[in-house]
């Protein structure tokens, strides 16, 4: 039977969940994850874990942050002046925000920390820092 390789279209039930278990992704309910091997559409260590699977294979794979959505870049956590954001747009911990670029790039960042005086915004992947372990199962190559 053929082994999934770089280059192959695949296709792939999964389940992704943290460390303590927690999930924060999954394919149930939906059509399976649909991605071109080794093309960098997924993260690295999803792509490694798939390779080598065959049709009907299913198995585990933990992912070391390095190899998922990297470490928090604290450079990426930025410090406002709360005069600096405007006072129509709604400022909630945990919520999440656009902000543009030069250039026109959109980049979502969470609202980490308000007070009458700064703003504490993240512009780092949510999950950055995780380490991360997913059930797959791969359904089709083509």
């Amino acid at each position: 039977m053929k082994q999934a390789q770089a280059g192959d279209n695949v296709q792939v039930h999964y389940k992704g969940t943290l460390t303590d278990g927690q999930p924060f992704d999954s394919s149930e309910g939906r059509d399976p994850l649909n991605f071109k091997l080794g093309s960098g559409q997924v993260i690295k260590g999803f792509d490694d874990g798939v390779t080598g699977m065959e049709i009907g294979d299913k198995k585990t794979i933990h992912i070391p942050n390095a190899e998922a959505y990297g470490p928090v870049n604290e450079d990426m956590v930025i410090n406002f002046e709360r005069s600096q954001i405007p006072a129509d747009i709604p400022l909630e911990v945990g919520g999440t925000l656009n902000m543009h670029q030069d250039g026109g790039q959109v980049i979502p960042v969470v609202v980490k920390e308000v007070t009458d005086q700064y703003v504490i915004l993240d512009a780092n992947h949510p999950l950055a820092g995780q380490d991360l372990i997913f059930e797959l199962e791969l359904v089709g190559i083509n």
